[in-house]
């Protein structure tokens, strides 16, 4: 059985997402998932959270969502707390350690860019930005349906 050939932008898109894997490799001493990564960035972006609400918001299961917040635990990236209002409940925030991991990685965001923007005209930066929230969304939703 003969596979069809992938087309040019499936190619371009692999071909970006190995090189933006690889160049996290490198900066990921932790050896922080993808997983782990999404519940440290969501924490960065929307603050401190309770554990259900951090597995909705990224689709994951309780089971799953349990086990990535208790490798950041272990790993000094995020500490749990007790709620006032429900002492059983425990509200998830990032550790100084945390943000100092999520700092690093933002500076290997913007290298990335800088380098982007070296070689894209102003015009190219704005339609490849625009592409890519689009490409996204897109995927995003598409997700949702899997």
């Amino acid at each position: 059985m003969q596979l069809n050939q992938p087309s040019a932008l499936e190619n371009a898109l692999s071909h970006l997402q190995c090189v933006l894997v690889a160049r996290r490799t490198r900066i990921n001493p932790e050896q922080i998932t993808w997983a782990q990564y999404d519940v440290l960035e969501i924490l960065r972006i929307r603050g401190p959270m309770m554990p259900s609400i951090i597995g909705e918001t990224l689709g994951m299961s309780r089971s799953t969502t349990s086990k990535i917040l208790k490798v950041l635990k272990d790993k000094q990236l995020i500490e749990q707390t007790a709620r006032r209002e429900d002492r059983r409940e425990q509200t998830t925030s990032l550790t100084d350690n945390g943000e100092e991991f999520l700092a690093c990685t933002a500076k290997n965001r913007r290298e990335a860019a800088e380098i982007a923007a070296s070689i894209l005209t102003l015009g190219e930066q704005s339609i490849f930005a625009e592409l890519c929230q689009k490409v996204a969304l897109a995927l995003q939703e598409n997700q949702s349906e899997l």
